[in-house]
């Protein structure tokens, strides 16, 4: 089959992000890297992408010299990945949507409700792929995770506990480091400092599971550090539409913390937890029975478990193969085979509503709130 065209935009040399989109858009011989604007310094992008073997004409300086050149090309980009700060998204995202691409974007899609809202009805409207990087939607054993409960394995879910806590950020010492004093200024972050940033993978992941929405959420933030305006430290209690209770918690200062990011489905009939530091494993207990391990790659799972498992059990898959298979999946979509596990701009959107009623639920001591973006209620 023949190799789709990628761009990408953003994610450029020492970016944090941009080699597992590189790792993950390369390894499965889906995509060939065709086009990329990846740094704000023309130059710097344009050399950089030509090192990566784009071809001169295709090295753009920014994202609207890569939209000028690539929209009328007969071989143009088949899918764009959008890994820019976060105020940019909703501008590339759209602007490359309305011209007939298909775009992943990195989270959080948009900064604002109605700008997720508009993205929505824009991919709606051109037919258009839009998806969001919830990558850890797409580890192998997440998915057995999510197959479980739509076959009903632990009955109806009752209680979700999911959490996203490290402790990189908790020496107040280096609060006024560039990299870390960013995440929690309002000029540059937006309303939101770690729920914005991590918390949203965690409430993704309980919706994704859970094959549910969150309808109402309750939450409390703090700013531990007295230098930082927006949370680093955030408890919220949700419900969700199918009357599932939820509890997450994250934090930037649970110092002795790596990663953090684990979640815990309890049903009627059993429970399961997974964490992204053993992603390997689904630890299930069936009611009155023992505690088991499930690992990738061995007999027995959901076809979904078994399709993105890569390498043979035993063998660790990290944090790149599951970007991979986020553009496994979108390369089947792109080809006209629905994958409904690829996480869309309504996920992204469902998000950016979650983080608004968060802040302001916090600001109100905490009063219960209609998460629901208004176009889903």
């Amino acid at each position: 089959m023949a190799k789709l065209n990628w761009g990408m935009i953003g994610g450029g040399e020492g970016s944090q992000i941009g080699p597992a989109h590189r790792l993950g858009a390369l390894a499965d011989g889906h995509f060939t890297l065709a086009a990329g604007a990846l740094d704000h310094r023309a130059d710097v992008g344009r050399d950089y992408a030509k090192a990566l073997g784009v071809a001169a004409d295709r090295a753009y300086g920014d994202w609207t010299e890569m939209l000028a050149g690539e929209r009328n090309r007969p071989d143009r980009c088949d899918l764009v990945t959008v890994a820019t700060p976060n105020s940019t998204h909703f501008e590339i995202t759209k602007a490359f949507l309305e011209a007939g691409f298909n775009v992943l974007c990195e989270k959080p899609m948009t900064v604002t409700v109605e700008e997720g809202e508009e993205i929505v009805r824009i991919a709606g409207k051109t037919g258009k792929i839009c998806a969001v990087n919830y990558c850890y939607s797409a580890y192998p054993m997440v998915r057995q995770a999510r197959a479980m409960v739509r076959n009903g394995d632990i009955g109806r879910v009752r209680l979700v506990v999911t959490n996203f806590s490290h402790g990189h950020h908790g020496d107040a010492s280096d609060a006024d480091n560039p990299r870390v004093r960013w995440r929690y200024d309002p000029a540059m972050a937006g309303v939101s400092g770690q729920f914005a940033d991590c918390g949203i993978h965690a409430l993704h992941m309980a919706s994704f599971i859970c094959d549910d929405e969150v309808e109402k959420l309750s939450a409390d933030f703090a700013s531990t550090i007295a230098s930082r305006v927006l949370e680093d430290d955030a408890m919220v209690n949700f419900r969700m539409t199918r009357g599932t209770v939820g509890r997450l918690w994250t934090s930037s200062v649970a110092i002795g913390r790596q990663h953090g990011f684990d979640i815990q489905v309890f049903g009627e009939t059993g429970g399961f937890r997974w964490a992204s530091e053993q992603p390997n494993q689904l630890i299930y207990t069936p009611v009155g029975g023992r505690t088991q391990i499930m690992e990738k790659g061995e007999g027995g799972l959901y076809d979904d478990a078994k399709r993105l498992s890569r390498v043979a059990i035993a063998h660790p898959e990290g944090f790149p193969l599951a970007v991979a298979n986020i553009y496994c999946d979108l390369a089947d979509a792109i080809r006209g085979q629905t994958r409904d596990g690829l996480p869309t701009a309504a996920s992204g959107l469902r998000s950016m509503a979650a983080v608004h009623t968060a802040v302001a639920s916090a600001k109100a001591g905490g009063a219960w709130m209609d998460a629901r973006p208004p176009m889903f209620r």
